[in-house]
Protein backbone atom coordinates (compact mmCIF):
# COMPACT_ATOMS: atom_id res chain seq x y z
CA UNK A 1 0.00 0.00 0.00
CA UNK A 2 1.27 3.79 -0.99
CA UNK A 3 1.21 5.63 2.08
CA UNK A 4 2.62 9.02 0.55
CA UNK A 5 0.02 12.12 0.23
CA UNK A 6 0.11 15.00 -1.54
CA UNK A 7 2.21 17.05 0.55
CA UNK A 8 4.99 14.77 0.36
CA UNK A 9 5.74 15.30 -3.63
CA UNK A 10 3.47 18.70 -4.65
CA UNK A 11 5.36 21.47 -5.63
CA UNK A 12 5.18 25.18 -4.66
CA UNK A 13 6.71 26.51 -7.77
CA UNK A 14 4.83 26.87 -10.80
CA UNK A 15 4.39 29.04 -14.09
CA UNK A 16 0.97 30.58 -14.25
CA UNK A 17 -0.36 32.79 -17.33
CA UNK A 18 -3.41 35.17 -17.69
CA UNK A 19 -6.67 34.31 -19.16
CA UNK A 20 -6.39 37.37 -21.25
CA UNK A 21 -3.08 36.51 -22.97
CA UNK A 22 -2.71 35.15 -26.56
CA UNK A 23 -2.17 31.13 -26.68
CA UNK A 24 1.19 32.31 -28.20
CA UNK A 25 2.76 33.43 -25.04
CA UNK A 26 1.42 29.57 -23.63
CA UNK A 27 3.38 27.92 -26.51
CA UNK A 28 6.63 30.18 -25.55
CA UNK A 29 6.20 29.61 -21.99
CA UNK A 30 5.51 25.75 -22.57
CA UNK A 31 8.82 25.08 -24.49
CA UNK A 32 10.87 27.33 -22.82
CA UNK A 33 9.78 25.30 -19.03
CA UNK A 34 9.56 21.92 -20.57
CA UNK A 35 6.35 21.74 -18.67
CA UNK A 36 2.95 19.93 -20.20
CA UNK A 37 0.26 22.36 -18.03
CA UNK A 38 0.33 25.70 -17.53
CA UNK A 39 -1.57 27.03 -14.27
CA UNK A 40 -4.21 30.19 -15.76
CA UNK A 41 -4.98 33.16 -13.48
CA UNK A 42 -7.37 36.44 -13.93
CA UNK A 43 -6.20 39.96 -14.24
CA UNK A 44 -6.33 39.68 -9.58
CA UNK A 45 -4.14 36.74 -9.84
CA UNK A 46 -6.88 33.86 -8.65
CA UNK A 47 -6.66 30.66 -10.24
CA UNK A 48 -9.01 30.05 -12.53
CA UNK A 49 -7.94 26.47 -14.53
CA UNK A 50 -5.22 24.95 -16.71
CA UNK A 51 -4.27 24.98 -20.18
CA UNK A 52 -2.23 22.08 -21.39
CA UNK A 53 0.39 22.25 -24.37
CA UNK A 54 -1.74 19.32 -26.47
CA UNK A 55 -4.95 21.63 -26.34
CA UNK A 56 -3.92 24.18 -27.75
CA UNK A 57 -1.69 21.49 -30.50
CA UNK A 58 -4.98 20.05 -31.17
CA UNK A 59 -6.90 23.17 -32.22
CA UNK A 60 -7.55 24.85 -35.16
CA UNK A 61 -7.51 28.18 -33.65
CA UNK A 62 -4.87 30.94 -34.53
CA UNK A 63 -1.81 31.06 -31.35
CA UNK A 64 -1.85 34.83 -32.25
CA UNK A 65 -5.33 35.85 -31.65
CA UNK A 66 -6.89 33.27 -29.67
CA UNK A 67 -7.15 34.35 -26.02
CA UNK A 68 -5.90 31.60 -22.76
CA UNK A 69 -9.52 31.29 -21.60
CA UNK A 70 -10.92 29.85 -24.72
CA UNK A 71 -9.35 26.46 -24.49
CA UNK A 72 -8.31 26.60 -20.31
CA UNK A 73 -10.22 23.82 -18.43
CA UNK A 74 -11.33 23.69 -14.42
CA UNK A 75 -8.72 20.86 -13.49
CA UNK A 76 -9.92 18.82 -9.97
CA UNK A 77 -8.13 20.81 -7.28
CA UNK A 78 -6.59 18.22 -4.27
CA UNK A 79 -5.63 19.17 -0.48
CA UNK A 80 -1.97 18.33 0.46
CA UNK A 81 -3.74 15.48 2.93
CA UNK A 82 -4.90 13.40 -0.34
CA UNK A 83 -3.64 10.09 -0.99
CA UNK A 84 -1.88 9.66 -4.17
CA UNK A 85 -4.04 6.87 -4.86
CA UNK A 86 -7.08 9.43 -5.04
CA UNK A 87 -5.20 11.89 -7.44
CA UNK A 88 -4.03 9.25 -9.95
CA UNK A 89 -7.73 8.46 -9.97
CA UNK A 90 -8.13 12.48 -10.45
CA UNK A 91 -5.64 12.45 -13.16
CA UNK A 92 -7.65 9.20 -15.13
CA UNK A 93 -10.91 10.89 -15.02
CA UNK A 94 -9.85 13.95 -15.89
CA UNK A 95 -7.23 13.79 -18.43
CA UNK A 96 -5.44 16.29 -16.64
CA UNK A 97 -1.66 15.52 -15.78
CA UNK A 98 -1.44 18.71 -13.49
CA UNK A 99 -3.20 19.37 -10.97
CA UNK A 100 -3.56 22.22 -8.19
CA UNK A 101 -3.11 21.80 -4.69
CA UNK A 102 -5.44 23.96 -2.44
CA UNK A 103 -4.19 25.04 1.15
CA UNK A 104 -6.42 26.80 3.36
CA UNK A 105 -9.09 27.51 0.29
CA UNK A 106 -5.34 29.35 -1.17
CA UNK A 107 -3.49 27.90 -4.10
CA UNK A 108 -0.52 26.43 -2.58
CA UNK A 109 1.19 24.94 -5.78
CA UNK A 110 0.61 21.96 -7.97
CA UNK A 111 1.43 18.39 -8.20
CA UNK A 112 2.53 16.28 -11.47
CA UNK A 113 1.47 12.68 -13.03
CA UNK A 114 5.60 12.40 -12.70
CA UNK A 115 5.47 13.34 -8.86
CA UNK A 116 2.78 11.27 -7.93
CA UNK A 117 4.37 8.31 -10.09
CA UNK A 118 8.26 8.77 -8.02
CA UNK A 119 6.56 9.34 -5.12
CA UNK A 120 4.73 5.86 -5.13
CA UNK A 121 7.71 3.87 -6.47
CA UNK A 122 9.67 4.90 -3.60
CA UNK A 123 7.93 2.59 -1.26
CA UNK A 124 7.24 -1.19 -1.54
CA UNK A 125 5.35 -0.98 -4.59
CA UNK A 126 8.70 0.56 -6.71
CA UNK A 127 10.19 -3.04 -6.44
CA UNK A 128 7.09 -4.22 -8.41
CA UNK A 129 7.87 -5.77 -11.43
CA UNK A 130 7.45 -4.16 -14.86
CA UNK A 131 5.63 -7.29 -16.37
CA UNK A 132 3.07 -7.46 -13.87
CA UNK A 133 2.08 -4.05 -14.61
CA UNK A 134 2.79 -3.43 -18.78
CA UNK A 135 0.10 -3.55 -21.47
CA UNK A 136 0.63 -7.03 -23.06
CA UNK A 137 1.62 -7.63 -26.54
CA UNK A 138 1.04 -4.08 -27.46
CA UNK A 139 0.25 -3.10 -31.27
CA UNK A 140 3.31 -2.64 -33.32
CA UNK A 141 3.41 -1.06 -36.54
CA UNK A 142 5.98 -1.11 -39.56
CA UNK A 143 8.21 1.96 -40.21
CA UNK A 144 6.38 2.31 -43.75
CA UNK A 145 2.93 2.09 -42.01
CA UNK A 146 1.41 5.81 -42.92
CA UNK A 147 0.58 8.39 -40.01
CA UNK A 148 -2.81 8.30 -41.39
CA UNK A 149 -3.03 4.78 -40.12
CA UNK A 150 -1.13 5.20 -37.37
CA UNK A 151 -3.84 7.66 -36.10
CA UNK A 152 -6.86 5.74 -36.81
CA UNK A 153 -4.86 3.10 -34.58
CA UNK A 154 -4.80 5.59 -32.06
CA UNK A 155 -8.44 6.56 -31.95
CA UNK A 156 -9.53 3.07 -32.36
CA UNK A 157 -7.66 1.23 -29.56
CA UNK A 158 -7.63 4.73 -27.23
CA UNK A 159 -3.62 4.51 -27.11
CA UNK A 160 -0.94 7.17 -27.10
CA UNK A 161 2.30 5.19 -27.96
CA UNK A 162 3.24 2.44 -30.63
CA UNK A 163 6.68 0.57 -31.37
CA UNK A 164 8.05 0.89 -34.66
CA UNK A 165 9.48 -2.89 -36.43
CA UNK A 166 11.12 -2.84 -39.24
CA UNK A 167 11.53 -7.22 -40.49
CA UNK A 168 10.62 -7.94 -37.16
CA UNK A 169 13.41 -5.55 -34.95
CA UNK A 170 12.29 -2.52 -32.98
CA UNK A 171 13.61 0.72 -34.88
CA UNK A 172 11.45 3.16 -33.21
CA UNK A 173 8.94 4.30 -31.51
CA UNK A 174 5.69 7.19 -32.41
CA UNK A 175 3.34 8.72 -30.00
CA UNK A 176 0.57 11.05 -30.64
CA UNK A 177 3.09 14.14 -29.12
CA UNK A 178 5.20 12.93 -32.47
CA UNK A 179 2.38 13.04 -34.37
CA UNK A 180 1.07 16.69 -33.22
CA UNK A 181 4.18 18.38 -32.80
CA UNK A 182 6.15 17.02 -35.65
CA UNK A 183 3.85 17.27 -38.53
CA UNK A 184 0.68 18.73 -37.39
CA UNK A 185 1.58 22.14 -35.74
CA UNK A 186 5.20 21.95 -35.87
CA UNK A 187 7.19 25.18 -34.87
CA UNK A 188 7.18 26.86 -38.48
CA UNK A 189 3.22 26.44 -38.56
CA UNK A 190 1.62 28.61 -36.25
CA UNK A 191 -1.73 29.36 -38.45
CA UNK A 192 -4.26 26.59 -38.83
CA UNK A 193 -4.33 28.19 -42.44
CA UNK A 194 -1.25 27.03 -43.05
CA UNK A 195 -2.20 23.49 -43.31
CA UNK A 196 -5.35 23.53 -45.46
CA UNK A 197 -4.58 21.83 -48.20
CA UNK A 198 -1.64 19.51 -46.79
CA UNK A 199 -4.01 17.01 -45.34
CA UNK A 200 -3.24 14.06 -47.36
CA UNK A 201 0.32 14.24 -47.98
CA UNK A 202 0.90 14.79 -43.87
CA UNK A 203 -1.41 11.82 -43.51
CA UNK A 204 0.86 9.33 -46.19
CA UNK A 205 3.91 10.48 -44.38
CA UNK A 206 6.06 7.12 -43.22
CA UNK A 207 6.26 6.12 -39.36
CA UNK A 208 10.29 6.05 -39.93
CA UNK A 209 9.64 10.19 -40.76
CA UNK A 210 8.72 11.21 -37.70
CA UNK A 211 9.25 8.31 -35.27
CA UNK A 212 11.90 8.94 -32.10
CA UNK A 213 14.83 6.72 -32.26
CA UNK A 214 16.65 5.28 -30.72
CA UNK A 215 14.22 3.04 -28.19
CA UNK A 216 14.64 2.91 -24.49
CA UNK A 217 14.09 -0.57 -23.53
CA UNK A 218 13.66 -2.41 -20.06
CA UNK A 219 13.23 -6.20 -18.93
CA UNK A 220 10.14 -7.71 -17.96
CA UNK A 221 11.65 -8.31 -14.83
CA UNK A 222 12.86 -4.71 -14.21
CA UNK A 223 11.57 -2.96 -10.98
CA UNK A 224 8.97 0.09 -11.44
CA UNK A 225 11.29 2.08 -9.54
CA UNK A 226 14.82 1.18 -11.93
CA UNK A 227 11.43 2.19 -14.67
CA UNK A 228 10.39 5.32 -13.67
CA UNK A 229 14.26 6.01 -13.27
CA UNK A 230 14.93 5.21 -16.86
CA UNK A 231 12.07 7.63 -17.90
CA UNK A 232 13.27 10.50 -15.40
CA UNK A 233 16.71 10.25 -17.11
CA UNK A 234 15.91 10.55 -20.47
CA UNK A 235 12.88 12.70 -19.92
CA UNK A 236 10.06 10.00 -21.91
CA UNK A 237 6.65 9.03 -21.08
CA UNK A 238 7.14 5.26 -22.13
CA UNK A 239 9.13 2.13 -22.10
CA UNK A 240 9.22 -0.35 -24.27
CA UNK A 241 9.54 -4.25 -22.45
CA UNK A 242 11.69 -6.44 -24.42
CA UNK A 243 12.25 -10.34 -23.88
CA UNK A 244 14.05 -12.42 -25.46
CA UNK A 245 15.58 -9.84 -28.33
CA UNK A 246 11.25 -9.72 -29.07
CA UNK A 247 8.64 -6.66 -27.47
CA UNK A 248 6.81 -8.45 -25.37
CA UNK A 249 4.99 -4.67 -23.84
CA UNK A 250 5.08 -1.79 -23.34
CA UNK A 251 4.78 0.52 -20.39
CA UNK A 252 3.47 4.34 -20.15
CA UNK A 253 2.74 6.79 -17.45
CA UNK A 254 -0.91 5.87 -17.77
CA UNK A 255 -0.05 2.09 -17.18
CA UNK A 256 1.61 3.30 -14.01
CA UNK A 257 -1.27 5.39 -13.07
CA UNK A 258 -3.94 3.17 -13.32
CA UNK A 259 -3.10 0.55 -10.73
CA UNK A 260 -1.99 3.25 -8.51
CA UNK A 261 -5.63 5.03 -8.98
CA UNK A 262 -6.97 1.59 -7.73
CA UNK A 263 -4.92 0.89 -4.28
CA UNK A 264 -7.30 2.22 -1.83
CA UNK A 265 -10.15 0.95 -3.70
CA UNK A 266 -11.82 -1.94 -2.20
CA UNK A 267 -10.18 -5.32 -3.19
CA UNK A 268 -13.16 -7.55 -2.96
CA UNK A 269 -14.72 -6.48 -5.77
CA UNK A 270 -14.94 -5.41 -9.08
CA UNK A 271 -14.71 -1.35 -9.46
CA UNK A 272 -15.60 1.11 -12.78
CA UNK A 273 -14.25 4.47 -12.67
CA UNK A 274 -15.24 7.27 -15.78
CA UNK A 275 -13.45 9.52 -17.69
CA UNK A 276 -15.82 11.53 -20.00
CA UNK A 277 -14.97 14.21 -22.23
CA UNK A 278 -17.72 16.44 -24.24
CA UNK A 279 -20.39 13.07 -23.50
CA UNK A 280 -23.68 14.06 -20.97
CA UNK A 281 -24.76 11.10 -19.72
CA UNK A 282 -27.78 11.41 -17.58
CA UNK A 283 -29.49 9.92 -14.69
CA UNK A 284 -31.76 7.34 -16.95
CA UNK A 285 -28.58 6.74 -19.54
CA UNK A 286 -25.93 5.74 -15.50
CA UNK A 287 -28.76 3.63 -14.53
CA UNK A 288 -28.88 1.50 -17.63
CA UNK A 289 -24.99 1.90 -17.57
CA UNK A 290 -24.92 1.11 -13.75
CA UNK A 291 -26.78 -2.42 -14.51
CA UNK A 292 -25.04 -3.63 -17.06
CA UNK A 293 -21.64 -2.91 -15.32
CA UNK A 294 -22.81 -4.92 -12.31
CA UNK A 295 -24.67 -7.30 -14.34
CA UNK A 296 -20.72 -8.06 -15.89
CA UNK A 297 -19.55 -7.80 -12.47
CA UNK A 298 -21.28 -10.71 -10.80
CA UNK A 299 -21.12 -12.68 -13.99
CA UNK A 300 -16.93 -12.70 -13.46
CA UNK A 301 -16.39 -11.62 -9.86
CA UNK A 302 -15.63 -15.06 -8.88
CA UNK A 303 -13.30 -16.21 -11.14
CA UNK A 304 -11.31 -12.83 -11.47
CA UNK A 305 -11.94 -12.09 -7.73
CA UNK A 306 -11.04 -8.08 -8.10
CA UNK A 307 -10.19 -5.88 -10.89
CA UNK A 308 -10.88 -2.60 -12.06
CA UNK A 309 -12.82 -1.17 -15.27
CA UNK A 310 -11.88 2.36 -16.67
CA UNK A 311 -14.43 3.46 -18.91
CA UNK A 312 -13.52 6.50 -21.66
CA UNK A 313 -16.17 7.96 -23.46
CA UNK A 314 -15.51 11.19 -25.79
CA UNK A 315 -17.35 12.75 -28.50
CA UNK A 316 -15.59 13.23 -32.02
CA UNK A 317 -17.45 14.50 -35.36
CA UNK A 318 -21.35 14.49 -36.38
CA UNK A 319 -23.96 12.44 -38.66
CA UNK A 320 -26.41 13.91 -41.11
CA UNK A 321 -28.73 14.53 -38.18
CA UNK A 322 -26.27 16.08 -35.98
CA UNK A 323 -26.19 13.70 -33.26
CA UNK A 324 -22.56 13.50 -31.76
CA UNK A 325 -20.46 10.18 -32.76
CA UNK A 326 -19.49 8.66 -28.88
CA UNK A 327 -16.04 6.89 -28.90
CA UNK A 328 -15.91 4.53 -25.86
CA UNK A 329 -12.82 2.50 -25.02
CA UNK A 330 -12.65 0.02 -22.22
CA UNK A 331 -9.63 -1.09 -20.08
CA UNK A 332 -10.10 -3.81 -17.68
CA UNK A 333 -7.39 -4.91 -15.33
CA UNK A 334 -7.46 -7.99 -12.85
CA UNK A 335 -5.14 -9.83 -11.38
CA UNK A 336 -5.15 -12.04 -14.30
CA UNK A 337 -3.92 -9.73 -16.54
CA UNK A 338 -5.50 -6.90 -18.46
CA UNK A 339 -7.76 -6.61 -21.38
CA UNK A 340 -9.06 -4.12 -23.61
CA UNK A 341 -12.00 -3.07 -26.32
CA UNK A 342 -13.75 -0.53 -28.09
CA UNK A 343 -17.17 1.22 -29.83
CA UNK A 344 -18.82 3.88 -31.65
CA UNK A 345 -22.30 4.79 -31.69
CA UNK A 346 -24.57 7.54 -31.03
CA UNK A 347 -26.04 6.60 -27.91
CA UNK A 348 -24.72 6.29 -24.63
CA UNK A 349 -26.04 2.89 -23.39
CA UNK A 350 -25.82 1.48 -26.00
CA UNK A 351 -22.10 2.32 -27.65
CA UNK A 352 -20.77 1.24 -23.73
CA UNK A 353 -23.11 -1.95 -24.20
CA UNK A 354 -21.15 -2.87 -27.32
CA UNK A 355 -18.07 -2.05 -25.74
CA UNK A 356 -18.53 -3.99 -23.29
CA UNK A 357 -19.83 -7.16 -25.25
CA UNK A 358 -16.57 -6.87 -27.00
CA UNK A 359 -14.48 -6.81 -23.74
CA UNK A 360 -16.86 -9.74 -22.21
CA UNK A 361 -15.68 -11.98 -25.87
CA UNK A 362 -11.59 -11.01 -25.50
CA UNK A 363 -12.33 -12.39 -21.56
CA UNK A 364 -13.73 -15.93 -23.10
CA UNK A 365 -11.33 -16.01 -25.56
CA UNK A 366 -8.60 -15.86 -23.15
CA UNK A 367 -6.49 -18.34 -21.62
CA UNK A 368 -7.30 -17.48 -17.73
CA UNK A 369 -10.87 -18.60 -18.89
CA UNK A 370 -10.41 -20.46 -21.31
CA UNK A 371 -10.21 -23.74 -19.42
CA UNK A 372 -13.15 -23.49 -17.14
CA UNK A 373 -16.21 -25.44 -18.88
CA UNK A 374 -18.82 -22.99 -18.01
CA UNK A 375 -17.14 -19.74 -20.15
CA UNK A 376 -15.74 -22.02 -22.96
CA UNK A 377 -19.14 -22.79 -23.28
CA UNK A 378 -20.68 -19.45 -23.14
CA UNK A 379 -18.55 -18.00 -25.62
CA UNK A 380 -19.45 -20.97 -28.25
CA UNK A 381 -22.91 -20.02 -27.84
CA UNK A 382 -21.49 -16.51 -28.84
CA UNK A 383 -19.93 -17.53 -31.96
CA UNK A 384 -22.54 -19.49 -32.52
CA UNK A 385 -20.58 -22.94 -32.51
CA UNK A 386 -21.95 -26.12 -31.20
CA UNK A 387 -21.34 -26.72 -27.43
CA UNK A 388 -22.59 -30.46 -26.92
CA UNK A 389 -18.93 -31.64 -26.56
CA UNK A 390 -18.53 -29.52 -23.54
Amino acid sequence: MVSNIVEDVFSTSFKSVNQDNPLSTCLSMLNEESTPVLVVVNNKGKYVGVIAHRWIARSRNDPATTKVETLMRSAPTVSPQDSLSKVARLMITSGISQLPVFKRGKLAGIVTDDAIIQGAVVGKWGRTKVEDVMTKKPFLVEEDESVGAILSLFREHGISHVPVVKNGSLVGIVSTKDVITGIFHPKQRQKVGDIVGEKSPVLSIKAKGIMTKPVITVLPETTLQDAVKQMQKYKISSLVVVSKGRTAGILTKRDLLEPLAEMDLPKQRITVEFSVKGVEIDDFQRGLITEDFESFARKYQKTLEAGALFVYMKTHGTNYKGQRLIHCRLQFRTRKGSFFSSSEGYGVETTFHTALVRLERQLLRSQELAHEPKYAKKYLRRINFPSTEL
